[in-house]
């Protein structure tokens, strides 16, 4: 399962478009920083979700209402259990202080979103088939 956080619909559809091309995984849409976290978590609208079910990767947008990605990605290292969940940062800032904070938070990858369609497509598509299919993840931790 992918976890795609992202309040921007057109890029949303973009993204989805692309990975639904070449990943067959389940894609969960949180569109908000907050509803990231209750998804992960298992609060609020997703109480008693099955928390065994984690995402293999959360491509995480920076610019988000309310929490920000850099929020959300605090809070994912912060807790025990999502500790070593990889996170991508897919966002339109190539500010380097955004990069760099986004590092020293914990991010796995920073990627910024190519303006172009094909090019968004094609990097969309490498992170999928990389961090789905290539990457070997840390074990969960004990409970």
């Amino acid at each position: 399962m992918i976890l795609l956080v992202e309040d921007n619909p057109d890029d949303e559809a973009l993204t989805l478009r692309a990975l639904k091309h070449n990943v067959a995984n389940d894609i969960v849409v949180a569109r908000t920083g907050e509803a990231a976290l209750d998804f992960l978590f298992g609060t609020g609208p997703y109480a008693g979700r099955d928390l065994s079910d984690r995402p293999q990767v959360i491509l995480l947008d920076l610019n988000l209402p309310k929490l920000d990605g850099l929020g959300v990605l605090r809070r994912i290292r912060a807790d025990e259990r999502t500790r070593f969940q990889p996170v991508v940062i897919l966002t339109s800032s190539k500010e380097d202080e955004d990069i760099i904070r986004s590092y020293t938070l914990g991010a796995n990858s920073y990627v910024r979103k190519p303006v172009g369609f094909a090019e968004f497509t094609a990097a969309v598509n490498a992170l999928g088939v990389y961090w789905l299919l290539t990457n070997n993840p840390a074990p969960r931790p004990p409970r």
